[in-house]
């Protein structure tokens, strides 16, 4: 079995700083009588504490600095119980969710926690494109490859893939359906490559 290290109370009553959440949870826990079937003896030395009702002994350290480093490392989750009890909720982070993640997938989670979907831009939804109004599909490079499924229901045919260019509107052969290209920041080209080779 493994112990937890935590500060003593009284390391903390000669500093200047208010009574924070250490000090009520020192209180707390020394003020808990231990059940009389304890798997752990309990010694009754100043320097050995139970946490709450489980009887279980606790080494306390009086070399540790401060309580901030005690709430934040030794009892994260005491810590959020206290933060959702008084109306705080913490905000969620990636690292919380996937602490690895990096690149794109780090991208999409983080659109995914703040509410956004960041792969909306590969599913263009919208009215059938007319030449007057053509169907607008966004793209973060100057061309993209676009299919086209025609109209609903008896209008659909066969997706018709093709390039789709900045600048250079589409007309679909099939159903004769107008596509034009919006380039969402930079643009460039999909490959890497400029055309200035």
């Amino acid at each position: 079995m493994w112990r937890r290290v935590l500060p003593s109370p009284s390391s903390f009553s000669g500093r200047s700083a208010t009574p924070g959440i250490a000090a009520r949870f020192f209180s707390f826990a020394s003020s808990q009588t231990p059940p009389s079937t304890t798997p752990f003896p309990v010694s009754s030395s100043p320097r050995t504490t139970t946490l709450f009702s489980s009887g279980i002994p606790i080494r306390v350290l009086q070399h540790l600095s401060t309580a901030s480093w005690f709430v934040s490392f030794v009892f994260p989750p005491f810590i959020n119980e206290i933060e959702l009890a008084s109306g705080k909720i913490p905000k969620a982070k990636v690292e919380n969710v996937m602490p690895i993640a990096t690149g794109h997938e780090r991208e999409e989670l983080q659109a995914d926690l703040e509410g956004r979907n960041i792969l909306e831009i590969n599913y263009p939804v919208g009215p059938f494109g007319t030449k007057e109004a053509p169907a607008i599909v966004r793209s973060v490079y100057d061309k993209r490859i676009v299919g086209c499924p025609g109209g609903e229901a008896e209008d659909e045919h066969d997706v018709v893939w093709f390039w789709l260019e900045k600048g250079k509107p589409y007309n679909c052969p099939v159903c004769s359906q107008h596509f034009k290209l919006e380039v969402i920041g930079e643009g460039g080209s999909p490959d890497g490559h400029g055309d200035d080779h």
